[in-house]
Parts: structure tokens; sequence; C-alpha cells
């Protein structure tokens, strides 16, 4: 069975395996664990972000700008904290799956900084574009 899963991991040249018929993996990228997941008809890729309530406040203001920017959205989860997520059709083709999966790296990448730098890390940089966000 040809699953989204493992035309997604085909797709971006992944070099682990999934298993045949499988419709969830975890797949590691850059250090980080991604959990991949078809339900639905829709591939839904999803990337832990931190289970600190005390940068939620910060991390949900740069989420208005963001949503302007990506298609990745930023949840919470009281079990899991927060995290990244965004889906896409199960049925796509190669190039679809590509794109996606390359733009939700991106906005992992964009949003790990950010949590990176919560925590006491390297701040990020600080140009007007990377820091869009908007306040009520």
């Amino acid at each position: 069975m040809n699953t989204a899963i493992a035309r997604l991991v085909a797709a971006v040249g992944y070099p682990g395996k999934v298993s045949d018929g499988s419709v969830s993996s975890v797949l590691s990228v850059d250090g980080a664990e991604v959990y991949a997941e078809e339900r639905d008809g829709r591939l839904v890729l999803r990337l832990p972000l931190s289970a600190d309530t005390s940068i939620l406040p910060v991390l949900a203001g740069y989420a208005a700008g963001r949503i302007l920017k990506e298609d990745a959205v930023l949840s919470w989860q009281s079990d899991g904290g927060a995290f990244l997520w965004q889906e896409a059709p199960a049925d796509a083709g190669s190039g679809e799956l590509r794109r996606f999966f390359e733009s939700f790296l991106d906005s992992c990448d964009w949003w790990r900084a950010r949590v990176d730098a919560l925590r006491g890390g390297d701040a990020p940089g600080t140009a007007e574009d990377e820091l869009l966000m908007i306040r009520p």
C-alpha cells in the first residue's frame, strides 16, 4: 500500500524507511522529531516546540503575524505543550509533497529559533520580516 507518508518520504529523499501501509511515522530532521500522520484524507506534519507554559504568551504574540506568512499553525495541547502543525491533501503529488515538507521545515526553523531564544539561547535575527508580530 502506497500511503501518503511513504510517498512523502520518497518525494523528499528521506534516508529512513517507513513500514508498508504505515499511516503514522516519526521523522528525524535537523535534530528534531517531526510527526507525520495520515488521517481523513489529509497528511499532517507536527513538531513539538515546548511544554513551558511561561513562554506561551510570547509565542502566541508571534502566531498572528506568522499566519500571514506561512501555512503552519501554532497550537497548544494541555498534555503536550506548544506544537506547530501543517496539513496537505493525502493524495498530493510528489512535487506538492516536497514543497509542503520544505515549507513546514522552514516554519519549524523559525519557531525553534524563537523557542531557543526564549529559553535563553542565542537570540534570533531581528530583521523586520522575521519578527512580524500583531498585537490586539
